[in-house]
Order: structure tokens, then sequence, then C-alpha cells
């Protein structure tokens, strides 16, 4: 096939493509420590189809690192899966940067669950008046900078557990607000919101 640039320009053009893959090859590599997490969270962020472990993939890096650190302080128990706080106590801030980054930096996959819609219903009230101020979807333009993570689409079996335990009080509400909130939830707007959050 005819090239049209002239001679000089061609192996500067072969060169930059070149420097183009290795960068992107480089970029999409995962950092040694999240050799560490894959057996739970596996390499996508999805998880390994453990119910109660969260989707961590496509969550806004700020939101994984305050998660980490609430793990790592003891803020967070670890009730279900007791190698998440094991892991976390040996992190060095470097390394919870790195994992934050790149879990963040990664496509949140669709669960493509089935849900109950007449549940699903009743959550979205529940979440508009408790929730949705400080939790927002996945793809909201400012899902980095408000106070929650995203819930939209994650684990119904996970929401469940985690909002049981704030309930519960064996997870420590790290804001005066969020304590209220949650104060405020019975077992059936729990189950709703599972529901509502699961089917987005």
């Amino acid at each position: 096939m005819f090239d049209p640039a002239p001679d000089f320009v061609r192996p500067l053009r072969a060169v930059l493509l070149l420097a183009i893959a290795a960068f992107g090859s480089a970029v999409a590599e995962p950092p040694g420590i999240v050799a560490a997490c894959k057996s739970c969270h596996a390499e996508d962020g999805a998880g390994v189809g453990k119910q109660v472990v969260p989707i961590i993939a496509g969550m806004p890096a700020v939101h994984i690192e305050e998660a980490l650190y609430a793990y790592k302080d003891g803020a967070r128990q670890c009730l279900e899966e007791p190698v998440m706080c094991e892991t976390t106590m040996l992190l060095t801030d470097e390394e919870i940067a790195d994992l934050a980054e790149y879990y963040g930096a990664l496509e949140r996959p669709s669960l493509l669950v089935k849900t109950d819609a007449g549940l699903a219903a009743l959550g979205e009230p529940v979440h508009r008046t408790l929730c949705g101020r400080c939790h927002v979807p996945p793809d909201d333009p400012d899902v980095a900078d408000v106070l929650g993570p995203p819930l939209h689409g994650q684990r119904e079996d996970y929401l469940r557990y985690a909002l049981e335990s704030y309930l519960s009080g064996t997870r420590e509400n790290l804001l005066g607000e969020m304590e209220e909130k949650i104060s405020l939830l019975d077992d059936g707007d729990v189950e709703a919101l599972a529901h509502y959050y699961g089917s987005y």
C-alpha cells in the first residue's frame, strides 16, 4: 500500500507508535500489591463470586482509599472476611494509593442479576430521602466529589451486610449525619435499598 508520508517521517512515526503501545501496556499493568487482593476482589475488581465482597472496579479512588484506611485503622471490622483487615494492616500509604488508583480506573461491571422490582420501587424513595445526597450513581459526573461511594450496581448481599453492620454498631459511622440517617432505617428499608441499588 502506498504511504504518502516523506521518507524521514516513516521511521519517526513507527517509533512513536511503539512508544504509545508501550505506554498503554504499562498503564494497564496492575501494581504488584494487587496480588494480595486478587483472592477476593480479583484483578478486575468485580470479585470472585463471594457475595459479601463489594465490587470496587470503577469506584472513585478517593472512596477506595477511605475504605482501606477505615479497615486499617479499625473503624471497620472484618467479621465475614478477616483477611481484609489482616491485609490492610500491612499496607503502606503508597500501596493504598496505588490500589485505589488501579481499581478506580477500571470499568465498573454490570451485575446482570434479577432483583425484585416491587422492593426496588420501595427503595427508591428511601434512597432519595436518606441517601441520595451522599451516594450518587457511578456514572454521575460528581461521583468523586460527594461524601459517599456509589452504591448503585453493588451486590445485594454486600449491601445488606454493610447496612446491617451499621445498624448493629459493628461498623463505625465516620460521619454524624450518616449515623443519624442509618438510625432511621428498619429491616424493610434495608431490603428495599438492597434491591434498589442492585437493580441499577
